[in-house]
């Protein structure tokens, strides 16, 4: 069976340079903006931000504009790191019943992200 090897995240946005911004504010780096596009990595994740500009907002989507889920190693750290930059948090830091430690956050655009840590195992 083939692996998958890494994910990436395609948006559509009105804007991209202030969301590529917003990732970078998450610790993403440009890594490639051609016409109408920027590709922002970080590890082993990729945005791929598209310039959309008759698209629905994401704001409007409600619960469709989640986009994503990001496992990391240290949620608490992260989600201090977020909040001093002021990143807009859609939940704040929480320990779920499924045994993650998890929060989102909001793209000023309003695309959500959860964020999440295993803090039991078998998951």
């Amino acid at each position: 069976m083939t692996t998958i090897l890494q994910n990436h995240y395609v948006l559509a946005v009105h804007d991209l340079d202030r969301s590529a911004k917003f990732f970078e504010k998450l610790g993403f780096a440009i890594s490639l903006k051609p016409d109408g596009w920027i590709f922002l990595t970080r590890d082993n994740c990729m945005v791929m931000l598209g310039h959309c500009a008759d698209s629905i907002p994401a704001a409007k989507l409600g619960d469709h504009s989640y986009f994503g889920y990001l496992r990391v190693d240290n949620a608490t750290e992260y989600y201090k790191e977020i909040k001093a930059k002021g990143i807009s948090i859609g939940h704040p830091l929480e320990d779920k019943p499924w045994g993650m430690r998890e929060f989102s956050v909001v793209s000023p655009e309003g695309h959500r992200l959860t964020i999440g840590e295993i803090i039991e195992s078998g998951h």
